[in-house]
């Protein structure tokens, strides 16, 4: 099992919990950061003691760096400091949990210092997924999936013995708080009810991508790199109960579950322990208190996003790059109350639409392409208001 972990957005929700885990399987952590939350990562280096602590807003590194002048850890900024905590020598296992496509670059850093990578950050693969599996392909490291629905699928994929044997993946989906709304009902929704979603506790970005849908098709775009598998054989149910995290189904039409409570402490363990299991802190699923579990067909016209995503891996090129850029803008205008919740998916299927499409060769293709899409968002939002 895996003893010392640097750990990517270690603030958020699934940088909290992954330190939990490690609580409970008793490993050191030595390395933490976070974006702009200097507080909650104040008490972590104090309490975990890591070697090195980055914060990604340089203004607000240099109050941290101050406030824990009395520690021995060392406090570094911006991109650069992401990128070597995810390379430092110590850490035999980095977990990335950063929002968006600030996770790109440590990615394929890690990979290339010989690091194995808990991916948690599924943007990564969405903008960048050939030329990170290039760089785990080419230094024999393992990419173990965090989200709850790809780690499902690497699970049930544990008792294939035979690839030609797959038919099909089936991601399952929440549905988020909005499900079984009509556009009419959608026009108006704000904020607080986009945030409220009825069974994952997540930061709000991605919350509001559940509302989307969006979070969804990142997930098929995602699964695609992750399984070597082609987009007309990743399915999406809505399954409004959250236990069964997602199916494979055999050539022989049978098909496997995995399930559980819905806790991100499993599939964040399973990445860290892989392949053994142990003990975890998470209650035990009890199906006849769960009493049903229920099932409905996406609805691709009402929530744009999930066919954006499909047309974009379709179309390949940095179009997934675009769809995921495009939807990090409008998202966050949305939150920010300057555009409505239905215009994320205009936005997204425009930018896909009127962005010339080309194939990304580096880094640098893909974050080119990952501004055109911000900044196309922007100018278009202009015209809305």
């Amino acid at each position: 099992m895996k003893k010392c972990i640097s750990i990517l957005g270690s603030t958020g929700s699934i940088g909290t919990q992954t330190l939990e885990v490690a609580d409970n399987l008793g490993l050191s952590v030595c390395a933490l950061t976070a974006s702009t939350n200097i507080k909650k990562l104040e008490e972590q280096v104090r309490r975990y003691k890591p070697k090195t602590a980055v914060v990604f807003d340089e203004s607000k590194a240099k109050i941290f760096k101050q406030n824990i002048s009395d520690t021995d850890t060392q406090v570094l900024c911006g991109m650069d400091g992401l990128i070597e905590a995810a390379t430092i020598p110590d850490a035999d296992l980095v977990l990335n949990s950063v929002v968006g496509m600030v996770g790109l670059q440590p990615t394929i850093a890690a990979a290339n210092a010989k690091k194995d990578i808990a991916l948690a950050n599924k943007e990564t693969l969405v903008a960048g997924g050939r030329l990170v599996i290039n760089a785990i392909e080419s230094n024999n490291v393992r990419l173990l999936p965090v989200d709850s629905e790809h780690s499902a699928i690497f699970q049930c994929l544990q008792g294939m013995t035979d690839k030609k044997t797959l038919k099909k993946l089936i991601l399952t989906a929440s549905g988020g708080p909005l499900f079984g709304k009509t556009n009419d009902e959608l026009k108006n929704v704000t904020v607080e009810q986009a945030l409220a979603h009825p069974n994952w506790s997540m930061g709000a970005k991605i919350t509001v991508d559940s509302a989307t849908m969006m979070n969804k098709g990142l997930e098929i775009i995602e699964a695609k790199w992750l399984f070597d598998v082609s987009p007309e054989d990743i399915d999406v149910v809505i399954h409004r109960e959250s236990i069964i995290h997602s199916m494979i189904e055999y050539s022989d039409n049978s098909v496997i579950a995995q399930l559980g409570v819905p806790d991100m402490r499993i599939p964040i363990q399973y990445a860290i322990t892989y392949p053994d299991r142990y003990e975890s802190t998470v209650k035990e699923l009890n199906l006849s208190q769960i009493g049903k579990l229920t099932f409905f067909e996406p609805d691709y016209n009402t929530f744009k996003c999930l066919n954006a995503c499909k047309k974009a891996l379709s179309m390949g090129g940095i179009a997934a790059a675009v769809a995921n850029g495009a939807n990090e803008e409008a998202n966050k205008m949305f939150r920010d109350g300057v555009i409505s919740f239905l215009d994320i998916g205009e936005l997204v299927m425009d930018a896909i639409d009127k962005i010339k499409n080309y194939e990304p060769k580096t880094t640098d293709d893909v974050l080119k392409a990952d501004f055109l899409a911000r900044q196309f968002v922007k100018d278009e939002a202009e015209q809305l208001r």
